[in-house]
């Protein structure tokens, strides 16, 4: 047989006064398991928020009596492996930088470390893989095309001091930038402007940087191109076009673009101007401290050096 199944009768245990659609609700008195257990979650509670860091004030928050902090062990844990590798980053910035990847040691340490400071620090712009961002101006550290040289030297002068910042007084290029031509520039550098070209001159360089970097231009516009090349660009560019590295100005006769070598954006560069900053990492104003330690600049110098591009 079967048990019946047990009706609660309202009268014995009677309701909370609550309604919906004609159903009453019972009030049944909670489990004493039920309640011991939720009491017991609340003496837990107010037992962590004594112990450990839980309430948030004006300037930080409780301690707790347990003086238990997640910041504290993470802290701790850099300062042990800080400890531990603290010779060979000293042998590191005591070592001359091409000597660094002719020692085995070294040379291991300052990949696994560059790569880490690369990862973090350079990806976001350069890629994961240090390939650039095609048409944004990241450039591309997997070739040998380096605006201000690629040696270990370079590389590391770059990074410690950026190129244009406004923080650092020995940052590559301060105050130099590839001005706009047209009086209708937009963008960053609309205020340099020089307006000394026409839209037909303007067309007439582009013809003659896409003729000598290889490309299809017109001759006859190439040929007037070249005349205004060598008056305006050629400053900086060179006047064979393959640039000057002492200025971080790019060779334009070779195949490789920094924001893209098609006649649309050759057209755009030269009517809007380009100036690409990059961060110094070496260099903090007083008080302050610089993105990277001096180790960590000469370990990503050497793991970019490696990575196929430089010289």
């Amino acid at each position: 047989m079967c048990a019946k199944p047990v009706k609660n009768d309202p009268k014995d245990v009677g309701t909370t006064g609550h309604v919906w659609d004609g159903i009453e609700e019972l009030n049944n008195p909670l489990p004493r398991w039920w309640l011991w257990t939720f009491y017991l979650t609340i003496m837990f509670a107010i037992g962590y928020t004594i112990a450990y860091p839980a309430w948030p004030m004006l300037k930080g928050a409780t301690q707790g009596l347990m003086g238990f902090s997640t910041r504290g062990e993470v802290a701790a844990d850099i300062k042990k492996f800080d400890d531990a590798n603290s010779a060979i980053k000293a042998k590191l910035v005591a070592a001359d930088l091409v000597a660094i990847p002719k020692d085995a040691a070294l040379n291991q340490y300052a990949m696994a470390a560059g790569a880490a400071v690369f990862r973090i620090n350079c990806a976001p712009c350069h890629g994961a893989g240090a390939a650039g961002v095609k048409g944004k101006g990241y450039p591309n550290l997997l070739d040998n095309d380096w605006l201000y040289g690629g040696s270990l030297d370079a590389i590391h002068t770059t990074v410690t001091h950026g190129v244009r910042n406004t923080v650092d007084p020995d940052a590559r290029s301060v105050g130099l930038y590839m001005p706009a031509w047209s009086d209708k520039a937009t963008g960053a550098m609309a205020d340099l402007a020089t307006a000394k070209l026409t839209d037909a001159q303007v067309g007439q360089v582009v013809n003659f940087v896409l003729k000598i970097s290889g490309q299809t231009a017109d001759d006859a516009k190439a040929t007037d191109g070249a005349k205004i090349f060598a008056d305006d660009c050629a400053a900086c560019h060179g006047p064979d076009g393959k640039g000057n590295r002492d200025m971080g100005s790019p060779n334009l006769t070779d195949a490789i673009w920094l924001y893209g070598g098609d006649e649309a954006t050759l057209t755009a560069t030269i009517l809007s101007g380009r100036g690409g900053v990059m961060p110094s990492w070496g260099y903090a104003p007083k008080g302050a401290a610089p993105r990277l330690t001096e180790d960590q600049i000469r370990a990503v110098a050497v793991y970019v050096h490696a990575l196929g591009g430089g010289e």
